[in-house]
């Protein structure tokens, strides 16, 4: 594991248990102590943990904190590429689909897996989504309208979500910070999580693509509740405890 990995799976452990431990997390991740506390000081410099006696706690703004795209793309490399090939299989069959595409690195990943599909029309609010699958697809590709952020290359905002309120999709693939039984899909930026929850309303088909540290972390902004999707697609770092909770819930877990 990456220390980028590494590190995003302890802040989301200590968003989830409100407090890390040097030698808990050691054991988890198979390293040494000192490694661990390399981690810790490194998060602790940029703002993300406070560090304490034996370990840390989330620091008071770290639920929005938000990562850019280039800075999320390296991590959890592997575990997105084989969730991008998992989700394939619930792409719709037969012509005249429309497929919605969420902006994230997992849903990038699964984007560039579908390849020059002629079968579907994308829409996405993905400005690198949109670019790359324009090159191969021979259907059509649209990227909806709105302020582009910078940090996320997405577009957001009133014109944005308007437009996914005149769309009806027949499946939408969703990226996601944070996911739980009590908070649901959440994100950090208000302005995104607007898209997203319209994203959740213009399709009859939701799957969430997101690597297992995402489960058990709650960001600021909650877009969806559980029950408001049907598929998430995640890696085998899935804690077992979890998987059944979610499968308990009633959402279909498909592990990559």
């Amino acid at each position: 594991m990456y220390a980028e990995e590494r590190q995003r799976t302890i802040v989301n452990l200590a968003l989830r248990y409100d407090r890390v431990a040097v030698t808990e997390l050691a054991r988890r991740f198979e390293v040494t102590t000192e490694t661990v506390r390399r981690d810790l000081d490194a998060l602790d410099r940029r703002g993300v943990l406070r560090r304490v006696h034996g370990g840390a706690v989330p620091a008071e703004n770290v639920r929005l904190i938000e990562t850019a795209v280039a800075d999320r793309e390296p991590a959890f490399s592997a575990q997105k590429g084989r969730i991008a090939q998992a989700a394939l299989r619930f792409l719709p069959t037969g012509g005249g689909s429309a497929v919605l595409i969420d902006s994230g690195t997992t849903t990038a990943r699964f984007a560039a897996a579908m390849g020059g599909s002629r079968e579907h029309t994308v829409v996405t609010n993905s400005v690198p989504i949109s670019s790359h699958l324009a090159q191969l697809q021979s259907g059509a590709v649209h990227l909806l309208g709105g302020r582009v952020r910078g940090l996320t290359q997405a577009t957001v905002g009133g014109e944005t979500v308007e437009a996914l309120g005149r769309l009806s999709c027949d499946v939408v693939f969703l990226g996601t910070n944070g996911l739980t039984l009590a908070h649901g899909l959440s994100t950090p930026d208000s302005d995104e999580a607007a898209v997203k929850r319209a994203m959740v309303r213009a399709a009859r088909r939701r799957v969430v693509l997101a690597d297992s540290s995402k489960v058990g972390a709650t960001l600021l902004v909650s877009f969806a509740a559980i029950n408001d999707v049907e598929v998430l697609v995640t890696d085998s770092g899935l804690q077992e405890a979890d998987r059944q909770q979610l499968v308990n819930a009633g959402l279909e877990v498909v592990v990559a």
